[in-house]
Parts: structure tokens; sequence; C-alpha cells
């Protein structure tokens, strides 16, 4: 009888552990039944690992403020952003409106071919910096040709070059007759010559890069815009990335707040009518005022 009442005493720890034990590893099936599919997959998967061949601190910062979704470009250095559905659909309306017309585009992304598309029955001119891009849509159609172009003028002068064309008002003239021997330092004097030699109805300025102080600008491509603009009736200029501060100080100087027709996202639509004999890119009272 001892022995049975010493194995009694025995046995009840050992059955109320295992009890225990059974009723924790229910509970935690039940919670994670519980939780949603995603949370679960967190909870019964490892993290995932991130390789990265830079310093410790640099991985971390760079994970940390990746992006979660987005429907907007990024604008990443080195990388040709891409227009918005809404930004694309402005400039595609516009030369549904025009066509058959003389398109001049500075810089090239894919999305644009669809714009010379639509422009079959006219003439476009694409002007690049990328020699890559060149080689790869060289031969496009027999009414678009694509030429390379180098800039001079780094992002980073951008406030030089505006004080120098203001500074010297009758060199850099709104008169396109000149603009090839012009001695305005803001002047692309190599360009093709049936660049000069046209009347473009709608030009657009999405190049040279200028996401870095030390990229080619585009304060010589919107200044011979601005130019070009003036040798027929009407022409329609619009510029991409007007929320940098380059695009935004020459649009205002040179194409003019009173000219602006329409903008969405990070385009700007201005409509530059001739003035016969005018000296002045703006109106006096309608200048920009940065820097004075």
């Amino acid at each position: 009888m001892k022995g049975m009442n010493l194995t009694k005493k025995k046995l009840i720890p050992i059955l109320v552990l295992i009890l225990s034990v059974i009723s924790i590893l229910r509970l935690l099936s039940l919670n994670v039944k519980t939780l949603p599919f995603s949370a679960r997959i967190s909870v019964l998967s490892p993290a995932p690992q991130h390789n990265c061949s830079q310093p410790l601190s640099t991985c971390n910062k760079t994970a940390s403020h990746a992006p979660e979704s987005s429907d907007q470009p990024i604008n990443t250095p080195n990388i040709t952003t891409t227009l918005t559905e809404k930004e694309f659909k402005v400039l595609s309306d516009l030369i549904a409106l025009k066509s058959p017309c003389n398109l001049l585009i500075f810089g090239f992304q894919p999305q644009y071919l669809i714009l010379s598309s639509m422009n079959a029955a006219g003439s476009t001119i694409f002007l690049d910096e990328d020699p890559d891009k060149i080689s790869k849509v060289r031969k496009i159609s027999n009414n678009t040709q694509i030429y390379k172009l180098e800039y001079n003028m780094p992002a980073k002068a951008g406030y030089k070059l505006l004080k120098n064309a203001r500074l010297n008002p009758a060199t850099c003239v709104p008169n396109p007759r000149f603009l090839q021997k012009s001695k305005c330092k803001l002047a692309l004097k190599n360009l093709p010559s049936q660049v000069y030699e046209k009347k473009w109805d709608v030009m657009v300025v999405d190049g040279p890069n200028g996401d870095s102080p030390e990229s080619p600008g585009r304060m010589g491509s919107i200044y011979t815009a601005s130019v070009l603009a003036r040798s027929g009736n009407t022409s329609d200029v619009v510029v991409h990335d007007v929320d940098r501060m380059i695009e935004k100080w020459f649009s205002w100087e040179f194409l003019c707040d009173g000219n602006l027709l329409y903008s969405k996202g990070k385009l700007w639509h201005f409509r530059i009518k001739v003035h016969s004999n005018s000296t002045r890119f703006c109106p006096a009272e309608e200048g920009s005022t940065i820097g004075k």
C-alpha cells in the first residue's frame, strides 16, 4: 500500500505537467488561426535577409526609405523618369490636335515614340545626349530622326547663366534668325541645321537629364525652345519636371507666366504667339523676380 501511494504521488505532478503543456499548445494554435494570413506568414516564417555589398549603415538607410507602393515615377539619378498617365495624356491630346505638325523633342523616352507615330504625316526630331538610346532607335521611320546632342551647361551653373542673360539682353534676344550665331551663353548652336530652318508647332523639353548639379541642365534647352517658338505664328512648348528649380526658373524667365496655358503634374504647357520686332521674352511687369 505504501508503494502504491508513493507511485501515485510521483505520477500526479507528471500528469499535471502534461495537461499544462497540452493546454498551452492548444492556445497557441487558436491564436495563429485567428491571425490574418499575411500575419501568420510573418509569424511562421523567418525574416527575409537583404544582401548588400555596401556598408551596413547604408543598407539600412536604403531599406528604410524604400517606397512600399507608388503610381508615380521615381526620380532616381541616371535613370530617365517617365511621364505619368495624366501627364502623357496632355501631350498625346496636343499632338492629336496639331498633327500633322513639326514636333521637336529635347530628350528621348520610349513613351515619346507614341507621339511620333501619332504624327506620322508630320515631322519629328529627337535631341538626346545618351548614345545608348540613340544606337537603339536611330532608324525609327522616314518622318522621325534622333540626333546626339552634347550639352556643356552643368545644372549648377544655372543661376550664373540666368544672371548673365539678364545683364546682356541685347545678346540674348528672342530672335530665331540670330540663334545659330548667337553670342548668348544659353543658345544651343550645335543643333542639326534643319532644327533652325523649320518652324516648330510643338516642342517638348524633357532633356538633358539635369538630375544632379554636375549633370547637364535644361537651361539651354528651355532658352533655345523659347527662341525657336518665335519663328512661326504660334508654337506650343511643354516643359517636364517643373518641380525642379532650373525648369521652373527658366520657364518663368523665357516662356513667361502669361503664356502658361495648362499644367498637369510636373508638366507646364505654354502657347507662344509671335509679336513682331519684340526685344523681350516677357512683358516687363511679368518678368521673373528670381535673384532680383
